[in-house]
């Protein structure tokens, strides 16, 4: 790789050291950038021939340069002779202007080491071309080394030569005198150009009269570069020292047969015996064999035979050889029209443009590439031709390379992309540039297209010919997948659903339905549902085809794979618009019958997700109510120990319907941790996944509560005595009250919901102290926890059909019947309180009930008015039933507030008729009042 490189780099130094000794100080340089060797020609190969381009305008141009270092060998004398006939040459080329001769661009320019001059741009002379490569860099250039001439490019080349001695001899009245390939130059586009008028003889008569021509005698002595080339010179120079028009028409003939015969003159003259040579060629050439001419066409061989006639007046002008039926060929026609399109008016530049595409095909590449195509862009100048011009330009594109488009092409084609004026042409343009879409999206990079191209769509699309809108709207389908997609979203399709709308054409609406219907494909789901199908309930025509198109489009979004509809959307949206659609009167019976297979398609898969998904959602809470209930009916260790009263309340509630606000409250209640069942993985509405985020929020406040411990309560120990407890505590509580009217203010009574120490905390029934299960109505028995509050015998549980299947239910004395038995089965002893020891549990030593009632004996006979306050009290079942709504509706358990004389308020307050207070009762009345704030907590 480095040998390579370091190759590359010599190279690159030796061809930049030619340059720059070759013309290093010339004037030319200071304008021109000096390229690479590129060819040579001019007499004896002398010139050699660089590209180059102009400083300030970057124009190409080649630039001629002739090294003095090739003259150093002659003497001063000789150098001056080659140097003033070089000099010659170059000042009549650059006077003279024509197509057919070299255009100079700068004139000849000396300096110490060289001679510089600058032309149109050239790929080479055509004695390189024929295989003459002296002067030429080495390597020589692959271009140069394979390049063959087509038949189209000979013929037409020699039109050109033929052209351009026309032009000399009449309109000039000049001789050239050295007619040869090496002055033959053929420029980029592959146009054959004339140089080389170092030995040209202009007339000497006036111009109006007969030109009489002048030459001089043929002197061996002189230098090679001052004498024109022997081999192509006519006889009558070297024989007769004379010349005529005719002369060079002898050289031509020479050169055609060169052409034809790889590079080789009819003869090999031998240049020390110059005059020898041209006696023998003079025979020979009045006894020509047709074997000489065998190469050349047989339809000009007879033409070139009368050109290289020894008898000048039978040689044909050029302006005969013009018009010779070899250079009648359509090729040679059409290139030949090409150089005189300046002199047509646009009728005939139209017409001829218009059978164009039919001689393109028959032209070689490189013609069409070199020599038409910048003939034809040349015409964008032109704003009335580019409608003709266009179809040919394109065509062209069609056969190049994406590297030659993008070089050739596509500059001259941006501007007529933007072209909107006039608006004929313009409407024409866009035609033809829709018509070649694919072409042009194919081969101009993106940029490119966003820039210029897709504005042109665009256009198209809001142009007001309906023509170009329906053209438009049925080719863009075909390239919508090269369109990038934001392009497609954003510009695009706005455009074609404004045409749909604003157009009073239906040709137009039934294209634009169709197009969106063809295009849907490429866009996703999601902007067709919130875009194209709202859009399609806007169209305010009902005629049978736009229904069909709105019936279109849905049927192939509802289809397609990649978009499909969602059954919410289906069952607001579609579906009624479709519905309404399909009756509509203008409907036949086909078309009715397509409008209801697209209805009943959309219903059924609507029924069998919306089936679906509520079978995945029943499937889920069957689910997770058999997790709830095998979770119930099989519990843990840890719940056979402890049981859990908030899965219990649960599943009671579940059986009888019980509320769930109920559930949350009990569970808080008991400070126990339910447990959820995760649901299966399906599709779940918002509303269900904020119901199940709150379930799972409140079993995670469960689960951190602390549960409470049940206490075990000894069972109070009963004599065989049956005791009256309803008069003992009759006495005992009088005495309370006794002690109560002659208290200060107290704190307000504790609520309900505070009391926990020596009652049950799970749900019990009346204040048994072990229930068994009871009984509901129905499958499963319902079963309570045991309860701990021991009120004793006295006391009757309610029934289950009491209290509705409450769960949660609590019975207290009934206090309506102290007054009826208040004189009754009075006992001679004090009664034995000590069963009641046990419901409350003190922290520290206190006075028994027994000590309490054995005081204040008298009192128990009197009447008390705080017990007069109970005479018309409810009966029992309905404080019953009070306490259990109490205990429904969140208040712990216990006592009910109404019916347990303890926790209402006016019980404990002052009677009106308040008896004066017995200081000797002081300090026992503060002793109790403390025992009663140990006891209730206030």
């Amino acid at each position: 790789m480095e040998s390579m490189l370091n190759k590359l780099k010599s190279t690159v130094t030796k061809v930049t050291a030619d340059v720059t000794s070759a013309v290093m100080g010339n004037p030319v340089t200071r304008e021109f950038e000096v390229g690479r060797h590129i060819a040579s020609g001019g007499p004896g190969m002398c010139w050699r021939i660089y590209d180059g381009t102009k400083k300030s305008t970057k124009q190409e141009v080649a630039v001629f340069v002739f090294d003095k270092k090739v003259i150093d060998r002659y003497q001063k004398f000789e150098k001056d002779q080659i140097i003033d006939s070089l000099k010659k040459g170059v000042q009549q080329l650059t006077r003279l202007r024509h197509p057919r001769l070299l255009t100079v661009q700068h004139p000849l320019e000396e300096s110490r080491d060289c001679l510089a001059f600058c032309t149109e741009p050239v790929f080479a002379s055509l004695a390189n071309v024929l295989g003459q490569w002296d002067n030429l860099p080495s390597p020589v250039p692959t271009d140069i080394k394979d390049y063959k001439l087509y038949d189209v490019e000979t013929k037409y080349g020699l039109l050109q030569i033929s052209e351009g001695l026309s032009f000399l001899h009449s309109g000039v009245k000049m001789v050239h005198g050295n007619l040869c390939p090496e002055n033959i130059i053929l420029n980029k586009s592959g146009a054959w150009k004339i140089m080389g008028f170092d030995f040209s003889i202009s007339s000497s008569n006036p111009s109006d009269a007969e030109p009489k021509y002048v030459c001089k005698e043929w002197d061996p002595n002189l230098p090679p570069l001052c004498l024109p080339n022997p081999e192509y010179l006519a006889p009558e120079y070297i024989l007769s020292v004379s010349c005529d028009s005719a002369s060079d028409m002898y050289s031509l003939g020479v050169v055609m047969h060169a052409v034809f015969n790889e590079g080789k003159p009819v003869f090999q003259v031998n240049k020390q015996d110059i005059f020898k040579s041209f006696s023998r060629q003079l025979d020979q050439l009045s006894r020509l064999s047709p074997s000489v001419l065998s190469r050349i066409p047989e339809e000009v061989r007879e033409h070139v035979k009368m050109l290289l006639s020894v008898t000048a007046n039978v040689r044909p002008d050029a302006d005969q050889m013009t018009k010779i039926p070899f250079f009648d060929d359509v090729g040679a026609v059409t290139l030949q029209y090409f150089d005189t399109l300046f002199q047509r008016d646009n009728l005939q530049k139209s017409q001829f443009y218009k059978g164009l595409p039919k001689v393109l095909p028959k032209l070689p590449k490189r013609v069409v590439v070199h020599r038409v195509l910048p003939a034809l862009t040349s015409e964008f100048v032109n704003p009335d031709m580019v409608p003709f011009v266009l179809p040919n330009v394109l065509l062209i594109a069609e056969e190049c390379t994406k590297e030659e488009y993008l070089r050739l092409i596509l500059p001259d084609l941006t501007p007529v992309f933007k072209q909107q004026e006039p608006v004929q042409a313009s409407n024409m343009i866009q035609l033809i540039f829709l018509q070649k879409m694919d072409l042009l999206l194919t081969k101009t990079p993106p940029e490119d297209i966003k820039n210029s191209v897709l504005p042109m769509v665009y256009r198209a699309v809001e142009a007001p010919s309906i023509q170009i809108q329906e053209l438009c709207l049925n080719i863009i389908p075909s390239f919508a997948n090269l369109i990038d997609y934001p392009s497609m979203k954003n510009a695009l399709i706005p455009r074609i659903k404004s045409a749909c709308l604003q157009t009073s054409s239906l040709a137009v609406r039934v294209n634009s339905l169709v197009c969106l219907g063809k295009i849907l494909e490429y866009l996703d789901k999601w902007f067709v549902i919130d875009e194209i199908l709202p859009f399609l309930q806007q169209i305010p025509s009902r005629e049978p085809a736009v229904l069909m198109g709105i019936l279109g489009i849905y049927k192939c979004t509802f289809t397609h794979k990649k978009l499909g509809i969602p059954k919410e959307h289906l069952a607001a949206k579609s579906l009624p618009h479709l519905v309404s659609l399909s009756i509509d009167n203008n409907l036949n019976l086909n078309q009715f019958n397509a409008f209801m297979a697209v209805i009943r398609d959309m219903l059924s898969r609507m029924e069998a997700e919306h089936k679906t998904k509520l079978e995945q959602l029943h499937s889920m809470q069957e689910q997770q109510r058999s997790l709830n209930l095998t979770s119930q009916m099989n519990p843990t260790e840890e719940t056979k120990v402890s049981p859990n009263p908030s899965s219990q309340i649960r599943e009671i509630d579940d059986i009888f319907g019980g509320s769930a606000a109920s559930a949350g409250v009990n569970s808080k209640e008991n400070g126990s941790s339910s447990v959820t069942s995760q649901p299966s993985r399906v599709s779940l509405t918002l509303e269900e996944k904020q119901r199940l985020a709150k379930e799972q929020e409140q079993a995670a406040k469960l689960r951190n509560q602390q549960p409470l411990a049940p206490q075990n309560v000894k069972p109070a120990v009963t004599t065989t005595q049956t005791k009256d407890l309803t008069s003992s505590l009759l006495n005992n509580m009088t005495s309370l009250n006794n002690l109560s009217l002659n208290s200060g203010p107290r704190t307000a009574p504790m609520q309900a919901g505070t009391l926990t120490s020596g009652f049950s905390t799970g749900p019990t029934l009346g204040g048994m102290g072990t229930m068994a299960p009871v009984s509901n109505g129905f499958s499963s028995p319902m079963g309570f926890s045991s309860g701990t509050m021991a009120m004793g015998v006295g006391m009757r549980p309610a029934s289950p059909g009491m209290y509705g299947g409450l769960a949660t239910t609590t019975s207290t004395p009934n206090f309506g019947t102290l007054t009826q038995n208040q004189n009754q089965n009075q006992p001679s002893k004090p009664p034995d309180m000590s069963a009641l020891d046990s419901l409350f549990t003190a922290t520290k030593p206190k006075v028994s009930l027994n000590q309490m009632a054995s005081k204040p004996a008298a009192a128990t006979a009197a009447p008390s008015p705080w017990l007069n306050q109970f005479g018309t009290g409810q009966p029992s079942q309905t404080a019953g039933m009070q306490a259990g709504r109490v205990g429904m509706t969140g208040v712990q358990g216990g006592f009910g507030m109404q019916a347990n004389p303890f926790f209402n308020p006016q019980n404990f307050s002052q009677p009106t008729q308040a008896p004066t207070m017995n200081t000797g009762m002081l300090k026992q009345s503060t002793s109790v009042n403390n025992d009663l704030k140990d006891l209730f907590g206030f």
